[in-house]
């Protein structure tokens, strides 16, 4: 494969029906970006933010206007049962419509994160999440307020807005340290 960007390489590795090439854009993901993507059924406008960087995806089903940031997992979740020899907690995670993964969360078993839910940065997530939720620390969430979006919205704030008020907000702390 010539040196195809990101997306493309996504493009290929989740949607191509030729299981090599599927199979080459699946190690040049790892490769270039430190992440794996296997999903049953994938929408295309499945975004990855900062090229998916440190995650490992391995969902059943991943529905539309889903945005997944940096060193997620999302994954199975079961164990063996040696007393009934049989596997439980079997299945991977569904991600409704318009769910966001914020950074390092990590979403495990066979569960449903319902619609317009934001599983927050760090959260581990083991059960089911109703829609329009806000979801937290281990398997807690709250209804998600419907006069803010959080981590995401497509009018976003420009990455040069952000470093100005950075550089603000470092020189109002340094201004404040020399005066102790």
């Amino acid at each position: 494969m010539k040196d195809y960007s990101f997306d493309e390489l996504l493009a290929f590795n989740c949607f191509s029906e030729d299981p090599a090439e599927q199979a080459k854009a699946a190690e040049l993901l790892e490769f270039r970006y430190g992440c794996e993507i296997h999903c049953a059924d994938m929408d295309r406008s499945v975004r990855f933010a900062h090229h998916a960087r440190g995650c490992t995806v391995v969902a059943a089903k991943i529905c539309a206007n889903v945005i997944i940031y940096q060193n997620v997992t999302i994954g199975s979740n079961m164990r063996y049962n040696k007393i009934q020899e049989t596997w439980e907690q079997v299945g991977s995670p569904i991600l409704a419509k318009n769910v966001i993964v914020a950074d390092g969360a990590k979403v495990l078993g066979p569960i449903t994160i319902g619609e317009n839910t934001v599983i927050g940065a760090g959260a581990i997530i083991t059960k089911d999440i109703p829609a329009n939720s806000v979801a937290f620390g281990v398997n807690q969430y709250k209804p998600k307020d419907p006069t803010y979006d959080l981590v995401f919205n497509p009018n976003m704030i420009s990455g040069e807005e952000i470093m100005a008020i950075d550089a603000q907000r470092v020189a109002d702390f340094n201004k404040k340290q020399e005066g102790h």
